[in-house]
């Protein structure tokens, strides 16, 4: 008995094979699409974000009254070396900060202490710190979203670590202004950064101090 082992080629048509190509060519353009609109509107937010904070990161208002609050005369000489260090556990953030009269004292460079505001050893005064978040290198508060009620936040300032716990987490839309609701009999620290997501709102996170732990 013979048996024809020889099997009959199977050809694909060349109109399948160019079906196959145009959908591949299709899918491909869609993905890379996709990923330039993307990645523009990263860019866009992050444009958003910064114009904002150049321009009105010194600008606060507090909500309880109308009187500004405003920061002893600041003495002695101007260092563009770090004075103190902002530490936040939870989202593995340690990022120094510059006196506020340091031309490094910027939210493009690093984080930013807004004018007007007052250092760490000053009792029942509130100290704010504003920073970009989004992408890129100095996006420094990019994490703070994660941040919930009871988390700590540790400020090191003149050999002195203080240790903050937030108390308070609110939004505002971008005007110019931030409206600080905090209790001013605690000393505190304010954390304001733009809102995860979200280009025309603004997160500001209020912590307040619990002990000061000598280094």
């Amino acid at each position: 008995m013979h048996i024809n082992n020889n099997k009959k080629e199977r050809r694909i048509s060349p109109s399948v094979l160019a079906a196959i190509s145009a959908l591949t060519i299709l899918i491909g353009g869609f993905f890379l699409s996709y990923n330039y609109i993307k990645s523009k509107k990263i860019i866009a937010y992050d444009y958003i974000a910064n114009v904002f904070y150049t321009n009105n990161l010194n600008a606060y208002i507090e909500e309880d009254g109308i009187e500004r609050e405003e920061s002893a005369v600041e003495e002695g000489p101007v260092t563009n070396e770090y004075i103190g260090y902002l530490n936040i556990p939870k989202i593995n953030l340690t990022k120094g900060f510059l006196d506020k009269r340091s031309e490094g004292n910027d939210v493009e460079k690093n984080i930013l202490v807004v004018k007007g505001s007052t250092y760490p050893d000053v009792e029942k005064g509130n100290f704010i710190l504003a920073g970009h978040s989004g992408t890129g290198w100095k996006a420094f508060f990019n994490d703070l979203y994660k941040l919930e009620k009871n988390d700590e936040a540790y400020i090191t300032y003149k050999n002195k670590k203080y240790i903050y716990k937030i108390v308070n987490i609110y939004t505002q839309p971008k005007t110019g202004t931030i409206a600080i609701y905090r209790d001013y009999d605690k000393t505190t620290l304010t954390l304001v950064t733009c809102t995860n997501n979200d280009s025309k709102t603004q997160t500001i996170y209020i912590a307040e101090l619990q002990d000061v732990i000598e280094q």
